[in-house]
């Protein structure tokens, strides 16, 4: 960032990382302005507040934050608890919020990030231009705010992908969005229970989101006669599809896989392997899913697809962006988090140097630097923002330091996540195999039912 500039860093997004971001800056005594396009702080957690994180307390809570947040007499949550998102949000990210103060504007979406006065093919002055960042107002009124940097925390959640093995939608899933969540359903709001109890439900994916929901469904299951999940996979049940179970260092996270092998094993849902689906039909007002193959997973009444998210990088368009060609995340970070090349959820503590792009003082944080890889975790990013806060203060030593150790998933080995391009999936690698129903999986013990369950991010 040049030096003795007035303009402040504008950090696009009011959810953790971005939260974080803004409490590194005001740290180093940068200015930090934070756009956020809901009503209020982390707006995208409050819409999972119901799912349960399988980080603790004591790895979701910024340092820099809580510096922030102690003169305000804030009591840090038990360490060794794990929040629900909505307690996230409630005891500590609004908190954090409002002790930023005017520093966070909401209702201010971010719909395009230029250099003043030069479009994306202008080499001439690039770099002595400041960024504009044109922004649309709740209201509908237009702004454009001028900044000195660009620090992308907006995340991947308002973008989730399809249910289309090819990685677009199938054939019929718009035509029957009525009756396709892309969600973890929150069964304890009573309308969204009605909508699931009783009936056939596919949930599609195989990462930490499908574990939850299939956990969910079977404990409706055992309270709602009738109800049953029909778990689609592209690929076949390995020792690791459940994930690291209790080799995990995140032992919540090690206990959703157990969860979803529970539900298997008990017969309240039923897992379908080799299912790449092209389309979704209807059938006597019930749903089918078609695969690539031909097969027919039948007689279904609602469809869960939890295959991952993606970064939405339209509003970007005019800057210039070094972006992984598979993964859409930085270049150098890709090959940490490529689940092509590796099969383990833990990532070499990374900032800064891993995070920049040809476009100087331009920095994508948190999930949506991770662009289509999964695992994403909530200290990763804290570990990101500091790094890159202290680059734009010209702290270049402190920028390059690592200062995380991040947990390993128990699930490590040679062969790639994905030998072949499921972003669905989470662990493990096997050749496609045929289309089999499998109404039980042998292996580990099953945790107690009031383990955690959490979402893929955290």
């Amino acid at each position: 960032m040049n030096p003795g500039t007035d303009l402040p860093v504008l950090v696009i997004g009011a959810g953790p990382i971005g939260l974080a971001a803004a409490a590194h800056l005001t740290d180093r005594g940068l200015d930090a302005l934070v756009l956020e396009a809901g009503p209020a702080a982390a707006t995208s957690v409050r819409e999972w507040g119901h799912v349960r994180l399988f980080s603790t307390w004591a790895e979701l809570v910024d340092p820099a934050a809580e510096k922030l947040l102690a003169p305000t007499g804030w009591t840090r949550p038990d360490p060794a608890a794990y929040p629900a998102g909505a307690d996230w949000v409630g005891q500590y990210l609004q908190p954090l919020a409002d002790a930023l103060g005017d520093k966070v504007r909401y209702g201010a979406r971010v719909t395009g990030v230029a250099r003043a006065g030069r479009d994306r093919a202008v080499d001439s002055g690039r770099e002595e231009q400041p960024f504009t960042v044109h922004v649309r107002h709740a209201d509908g009124r237009e702004e454009r705010i001028t900044a000195a940097a660009v620090i992308d925390a907006s995340g991947t959640w308002n973008t989730p992908a399809p249910a289309g093995s090819d990685g677009l939608p199938a054939l019929g899933e718009h035509a029957h969005a009525d009756r396709v969540s892309y969600r973890i359903p929150d069964l304890g709001d009573p309308a969204v229970r009605a909508r699931y109890a009783g009936r056939r439900t596919a949930v599609v994916g195989s990462g930490a989101s499908a574990f939850t929901a299939l956990a969910a469904l079977a404990d409706l299951a055992e309270a709602e006669p009738g109800t049953h999940a029909v778990w689609i996979l592209r690929r076949g049940i390995t020792g690791s599809t459940f994930g690291g179970g209790t080799a995990d260092q995140l032992p919540a996270r090690g206990a959703l896989g157990l969860a979803a092998k529970a539900a298997v094993e008990n017969g309240r849902a039923t897992a379908l392997t080799g299912f790449r689906i092209a389309a979704v039909e209807q059938e006597g007002g019930r749903l089918t899913l078609v695969s690539e193959d031909g097969h027919r997973a039948e007689d279904l009444d609602e469809v869960i697809v939890l295959t991952g998210l993606r970064p939405d990088l339209t509003f970007l368009s005019e800057l210039r962006l070094g972006l992984d060609e598979r993964l859409q995340a930085p270049i150098a970070l890709a090959p940490l988090i490529d689940p092509n090349q590796h099969s383990c959820g833990t990532v070499y503590p990374h900032g800064v140097a891993e995070l920049s792009h040809p476009e100087q003082d331009v920095h994508l944080v948190g999930m949506k630097s991770y662009g289509r890889a999964p695992t994403f975790l909530a200290m990763t990013g804290y570990e990101q923002v500091r790094s890159v806060a202290a680059h734009l203060a010209g702290d270049h030593d402190a920028a390059r330091r690592v200062e995380l150790t991040l947990p390993e998933t128990g699930v490590c080995g040679g062969a790639g996540l994905y030998d072949q391009p499921d972003t669905q999936d989470a662990g493990g690698c096997c050749a496609a195999p045929a289309v089999t129903a499998v109404p039980v999986v042998i292996g580990l013990t099953v945790p107690d039912r009031e383990a955690p369950a959490a979402d893929g991010c955290c």
